[in-house]
């Protein structure tokens, strides 16, 4: 699907974003309690009593969206200012799946003096992350580049009491685990019996693997630009090495033999149809490199032919894309309605189990309407929910607070029955 350049312009005219009110300011009493002299009060609260925070400022339902700008979706290093349109999308998104208001934070910590610096420092946008979050109850990460991004978060979600969640790292890898499960599901398999090979040791591709090993998964090749991430190899950054495996396969295409599902998050054309042939019986290939993935649709197709197989891209002109907005707006959701401290490794899983659950029942009628083209049943052409499913705030939101809960990162005592009728009621109006 492609627009043209005027077009775009003219619908990012003014920008994405905005303040509404949600307390009127219509009279002279609404002034005086808006801001002096009755503000006062609020502010002695907070001051009395951090805690506070949450019941009389924006903060429970507000995301810092931040970016420096070093990996702006496939364009590279172009600053932070370059990346506020993709940060306003982003706050657009949080609102209209997740309603979870969000803002912008461009941070320009790699540029001096106009020139660019190089790198992200990591140091530098830890500082101002941490210096400006008493005003959110969330941090989203976004576009930072690799390897940097992991010290980022890490420190964050550490030194923080608010949830911190790179989406380039863990919003490809929570949709991606969802296209797993369900992949199994339909070869009868457990995720433990899986072969998979991936392709791509970027953020998302680490986290990814994180994610399958969190759920069950044992057998997983991770590859690089030279080759197969073998402990052998003297050249893996602590990143890699963690996942570095004993392998006589020295390529991808040698490690590609005999596997069940190909995960790649790399660069287009990678592959060819010869290598999918190599694949196993009932092969899965999620080639997500965008706009032009690992291996296109196209190919696959010919190359099985007459043979059963599940295709997922990154694209949404295709079946089964990987769009990370199924995720991070619940994600959040969810971590916010609880007033979780983190979104750790059990709410990202609980969010890719309830993801392909969902896949699994029943598409209604409004949603089908929307994909005329596509037959929205449970198989190899659907193992993922669409982005308008609106069932996604409920289930998706309800299994991410459930799992805070459960593991012990919620600060709220809350009652799990009545949280999801408040989440149906919420998803009937919003």
């Amino acid at each position: 699907m492609a627009f043209e350049k005027e077009e775009v312009l003219k619908y990012h005219k003014g920008g994405k974003v905005a303040v509404r009110l949600p307390t009127p300011l219509k009279t002279k009493d609404d002034l005086c309690l808006a801001y002096t002299p009755g503000v006062a009060h609020a502010v002695k609260a907070v001051a009395a009593d951090e805690k506070a925070l949450y019941d009389v400022t924006a903060k429970p339902n507000l995301v810092a969206v931040v970016s420096d700008g070093t990996a702006i979706l496939g364009l590279g290093d172009l600053g932070a200012a370059a990346s506020i349109p993709v940060m306003e999308g982003k706050a657009v998104l949080f609102k209209a799946f997740g309603d979870v208001d969000a803002w912008p934070v461009p941070l320009n910590c790699c540029r001096q003096n106009g020139e660019n610096t190089g790198k992200t420092d990591p140091k530098r946008v830890i500082e101002m992350v941490k210096a400006l979050a008493p005003q959110y109850g969330g941090v989203n990460l976004e576009d930072i580049a690799s390897p940097a991004c992991f010290e980022i978060e890490d420190t964050l979600d550490r030194e923080l009491d608010i949830p911190v969640f790179h989406d380039d790292q863990w919003g490809t890898a929570v949709i991606s685990l969802s296209g797993v499960i369900n992949y199994a599901y339909l070869a009868g398999r457990e995720l433990k019996s899986l072969k998979v090979v991936m392709n791509g040791a970027g953020a998302a591709g680490i986290r990814i693997c994180e994610m399958l090993k969190a759920a069950g998964v044992v057998d997983v090749t991770m590859c690089d630009t030279k080759g197969t991430i073998r402990k052998d190899r003297t050249d893996l950054n602590a990143f890699k090495a963690k996942h570095a495996v004993d392998t006589k396969a020295l390529t991808l295409k040698e490690a590609l033999v005999g596997a069940d599902v190909f995960i790649g998050v790399s660069a287009a054309n990678v592959l060819t149809g010869e290598d999918v042939k190599t694949m196993g019986s009932f092969p899965a290939i999620f080639a997500m490199a965008n706009p032009d993935p690992e291996i296109s649709p196209v190919e696959v197709e010919k190359a099985l032919l007459g043979r059963k197989y599940v295709m997922v891209t990154g694209r949404s002109d295709y079946p089964n894309q990987i769009n990370n907005v199924l995720g991070f707006p619940y994600l959040f959701r969810g971590a916010l309605d609880v007033r979780a401290t983190t979104i750790n490794k059990e709410m990202k899983v609980a969010a890719a189990d309830a993801l392909a659950n969902l896949a699994r029942q029943s598409v209604p009628e409004d949603i089908k309407a929307l994909y005329p083209n596509e037959t929205l049943e449970f198989g190899t052409g659907y193992i993922i929910p669409k982005p308008f499913d609106r069932r996604l705030f409920v289930e998706v939101s309800y299994a991410v607070a459930e799992a805070a809960v459960k593991s012990g990162v919620a600060r709220l005592d809350v009652d799990l029955a009545e949280y999801r009728k408040s989440l149906e009621a919420r998803n009937e109006t919003r």
